[in-house]
């Protein structure tokens, strides 16, 4: 059985976390059943609150729905009364809540054309789960300054065996305070084109990819070359890589995330209670095109596009909306600036198959890009270089009929922006790592195991003039091992799972660690504190 046969999300184009916790602590091992029943713990993250600033805060309901089906909501936001209208912080919260039976569903929201969120949602017990998700949307204040429309949609089926209806509302709550520092507009193209203010002196690109639909392109870093016997394929194979184009000319590139929903590699179970990482936040994306502003600033439309790389032609299951951030220099009209550098490596992308009664597919992707140009400022010229360097190693294996079907995987991302022009030059060094390690087996008695680690690190450092000034590192690793009963009613499934994430993030600016733990949908430990910092 394929990995892929019992995770189907919603059959449409379409598509962080602070989730509420129950009113119960961690369950002792008396309390813990001996295999999952008809109600479990509500969905719960080891990842960290947003922070929230002391004082007066106004809070605004953005989207109340009730979501069964591809209808989007419509309304109408306009910004809060005596919260002023710069903000020191703008938090979003979902909270949500769904009963019966139901898959994972993909969402978004978006004010006044912007996206501002992209979510997934858990799989409910019979008895019902709520849950809730914050985040951090500061950045988009230039947006929540102004009225505009409110549309979000979380695409559902319901009918008589998938009964859950999505119930959720929205919310934004506007601290009052000293002003964040914020991009001065926030845009997003048309058709396809954008035209930047003439005075933009750094631009920053986010693209909210994911690969999704239901199809393969949701499990893309399992597809394979057309030679191998394997139900998803892609004429390159699994290596991803999400592009921006300037005009045509590649101005970015990246890893995507390997997001795994809650209804992924065929077990459930192992996500009722803790998800992946990222799967109720789905985090853009994000490309520095201060290296193109001065090409940018010429007042007319330029064309803004992001391709995925490996994706077959023709074929649909990735969406990757963009918004564009920027800062304007407030005592020029017009910035003027060009592109000194750049240079793009040889893209690396090479799956070798080896037939056997364990097939076997060996895939490894690299790929380079510099980029550097100036902008001359009112405060003078600044030169902005752009590295980054992208890797991929997988070994998939599988046997004929897929009962066993397991992969390893690495990806990773390196990246320097170095600014150079305001006092010393400031460089920040961000290197990500993306690791999944699984397998899936499907025994003669018809149980279904599957056994997973994923891992989203991250370490992030600001020199200024060669001297550390800030550094961050964030390591949330996830692992789970599931069992069930396949093609029985669900009352004969007999399932069991023991799952675990450990979320540990330190730096200039604090720590945070959280351990959490579950046991056949139980939360048997809830652990927090900096241990070993």
């Amino acid at each position: 059985m394929s990995m892929l046969a019992g995770a189907t999300l919603l059959a449409s184009t379409l598509l962080g976390a602070a989730p509420a916790r129950s009113a119960d602590g961690p369950a002792s091992s008396a309390d813990v059943p001996a295999e999952f029943g008809s109600d479990w713990h509500d969905p719960v993250t080891a990842a960290p609150p947003v922070t929230k600033p002391s004082g007066k805060s106004c809070e605004v309901t953005l989207a109340e729905a009730q979501f069964r089906d591809f209808t989007p909501y419509k309304g109408v936001y306009t910004p809060p009364d005596g919260c002023g209208d710069r903000w020191s912080k703008v938090v979003l919260r979902l909270d949500g809540k769904v009963k019966g039976r139901q898959y994972d569903r993909l969402g978004y929201l978006h004010v006044g054309g912007i996206e501002i969120f992209r979510t997934s949602t858990p799989q409910p017990s019979p008895d019902g789960i709520e849950w809730s998700v914050e985040k951090d949307v500061t950045r988009y204040s230039d947006t929540l300054r102004g009225s505009h429309d409110v549309e979000m949609l979380i695409g559902n089926v319901v009918d008589d065996t998938y009964t859950g209806v999505i119930d959720v509302k929205v919310t934004l709550t506007f601290y009052a305070g000293r002003p964040a520092t914020t991009p001065d507009r926030v845009l997003t193209p048309t058709d396809g084109t954008l035209t930047t203010p003439r005075n933009s002196e750094r631009i920053v690109a986010e693209v909210y990819a994911t690969g999704s639909g239901g199809g393969c392109e949701e499990y893309w870093y399992l597809t394979v070359p057309e030679e191998a016997p394997y139900s998803c394929k892609a004429t390159g194979g699994p290596y991803r890589e999400v592009q921006i184009k300037v005009d045509g000319r590649l101005a970015g590139i990246a890893v995507p995330f390997p997001h795994v929903w809650t209804g992924g590699w065929s077990n459930p179970f192992l996500w009722y209670v803790v998800p992946g990482p990222r799967a109720f936040d789905i985090k853009p994306i994000e490309y520095d095109l201060t290296p193109f502003a001065g090409i940018l600033n010429d007042g007319r439309p330029h064309r803004v596009e992001v391709d995925v790389v490996g994706v077959p032609e023709g074929q649909t299951g990735w969406s990757a909306p963009v918004n564009v951030l920027v800062w304007q220099d407030a005592k020029r009209e017009h910035v003027t600036g060009g592109l000194t550098t750049h240079t793009v490596g040889d893209l690396a992308n090479s799956s070798a198959y080896t037939p056997g009664s364990e097939h076997r597919l060996d895939t490894e992707g690299a790929h380079r890009l510099t980029v550097a140009g100036y902008v001359d400022t009112s405060h003078g010229r600044v030169t902005t270089t752009v590295r980054r360097a992208l890797t991929n190693t997988s070994t998939h294996r599988w046997t004929d009929g897929e009962n066993f079907d397991a992969l390893r995987a690495d990806w990773g991302d390196d990246e320097s922006v170095t600014v150079d022009g305001r006092g010393p030059a400031r460089t920040t060094r961000t290197q990500r790592t993306y690791t999944m390690d699984g397998t899936t087996t499907l025994g003669t008695d018809d149980r279904l195991r599957t056994v997973l680690t994923l891992g989203d690190r991250a370490t992030a450092t600001v020199t200024h003039d060669g001297r550390r000034t800030a550094w961050s590192r964030l390591d949330d690793t996830y692992t789970g091992d599931a069992t069930w009963t396949v093609n029985v009613p669900r009352d004969q499934r007999h399932a069991v799972g023991t799952t675990s994430e450990r979320y540990r993030l330190y730096g200039s600016d604090g720590c945070h660690d959280r351990s959490l733990t579950t046991v056949q949908g139980v939360l048997t430990e809830d652990r927090r504190g900096c241990r070993g910092h």
